[in-house]
């Protein structure tokens, strides 16, 4: 197994996070902002998390995602000393970094204008997004800039790249592209997003895609009280993703499921099927944020963090504990990361995943029903791992509303 199949993340969004202002104004001093990360990485660690992923940290306009200049720490942020020194602190810890490379558009004052897409006179813009223009992807020069930006923040000590708006990005740029990043940087992690279908990763020559039909799939299943869509969506899971029940651009998990109870039958299917698992910063403490489709409606989910983690509230503690615990478990069966899960019991409010690779089996039992449930041995000779409740001596016999994980290893 690589490092990345032993990696779950911890994802945070740099200009939130540390509460930089919304406009970067020309011409403003550097503020080092990024320091505030490093107070946090043992928490990482406690966690049980292993991986920083990074929004982005690039010279931009506003979000981030207008970047002016790739090759530049915004200044919101700090500079190049106060990335290689978040860099190092991590190094320290063994965390892995995985940098967001937004490749696809950038800022309209972006330079140089000749490298951006046309239409007509106008450069073209990123889903009707004025202030987002769209780099021309059949230039020469433009694959040429990128593979350099890659490869120097991955010279700096970066680990892997998440690229942000890959579907809008034709597979055979990447496909130019990325031989001359891999072969400086063989283990580099290399991370596309995509919105819809998973077959893109192989057209492009990826490693690994966003898993959003997952995503979507877990919450709206537990809202529905219909395991079958889980179930579908799990039909078309494969171990080359990004897994996550939140991120910097969707409604925080737990403002979007109806029933807080199914948290932990949200992050039980995160933790127990294969893929590459992200935590948002927040999500494990019970943060809530609705996001809307309005100038400033991401602001609910990217919010700023405290100084240090002694000044969380208290009302997070049980679900970081349920982070924890079944973190722990995947840290115990680390091959999760590339096993095959089938559904070997299935009704609207009753799920059996069983999750197998090399002898070795690990079964989530999920009942979202406000009555107990039993439900048949599909496994013989399993303990239980982990659980949202004192099980019965039956592991099979779930109370109303629970969660188990029960497993048979070779241990």
């Amino acid at each position: 197994m690589s490092w990345v199949e032993h990696a779950i993340f911890w994802h945070v969004y740099p200009l939130g996070f540390t509460g930089a202002p919304h406009t970067a104004e020309p011409d403003e001093p550097v503020v080092h902002r990024l320091k505030h990360l490093e107070g946090w990485l043992d928490y990482l660690i406690e966690l049980g998390c292993n991986g920083l992923q990074l929004g982005p940290v690039f010279a931009s306009r506003t979000h981030g995602y207008d970047t002016v200049d790739h090759l530049a720490v915004d200044p919101r942020l700090g500079d190049d000393a106060d990335f290689d020194r978040l860099i190092g602190a991590c190094r320290e810890r063994g965390i892995r970094v995985l940098l967001d490379g937004v490749f696809n558009h950038v800022a309209r004052d972006f330079r140089p204008a000749a490298w951006l897409r046309r239409q007509g006179a106008e450069p073209a813009t990123f889903e009707g997004h004025r202030a987002l223009v769209v780099l021309d992807h059949d230039s020469e020069a433009v694959r040429e800039h990128v593979t350099t930006v890659m490869n120097h923040w991955l010279d700096r000590g970066a680990d892997g790249w998440r690229l942000d708006a890959a579907y809008a990005v034709p597979p055979e740029f990447w496909r130019a592209v990325l031989p001359a990043v891999r072969e400086r940087h063989p283990e580099a992690w290399i991370v596309g997003e995509v919105i819809h279908g998973l077959e893109y990763r192989e057209r492009a020559g990826l490693d690994a895609v966003t898993q959003y039909e997952l995503w979507k799939a877990i919450w709206s299943s537990l809202n529905d009280g219909n395991l079958f869509e889980l179930a579908w969506a799990l039909g078309r899971h494969s171990p080359d993703t990004l897994t996550f029940v939140g991120n910097h651009d969707v409604t925080r998990i737990a403002s979007r499921l109806t029933n807080p109870a199914h948290l932990g039958h949200a992050l039980a299917v995160l933790f127990t099927v294969a893929g590459v698992p992200s935590v948002y910063y927040g999500d494990e403490q019970a943060f809530r944020g609705v996001k809307e489709d309005r100038a400033g409606g991401d602001d609910a989910v990217r919010p700023a963090f405290p100084g240090s983690p002694a000044e969380l509230a208290p009302f997070g503690a049980e679900v970081l504990r349920t982070h924890q615990r079944l973190i722990g478990l995947r840290r115990r069966f680390p091959w999760l990361a590339r096993a095959e899960t089938t559904v070997a019991h299935l009704t609207n409010r009753a799920i059996a995943l069983r999750a197998e690779h090399d002898g070795q089996v690990v079964v989530a039992l999920l009942n979202i029903d406000d009555a107990p449930y039993r439900f048949p041995a599909v496994e013989p000779g399993v303990r239980v791992a982990e659980s949202s409740h004192r099980p019965d001596h039956d592991p099979y016999v779930l109370g109303a509303q629970a969660w188990t994980v029960v497993a048979r290893t070779h241990e």
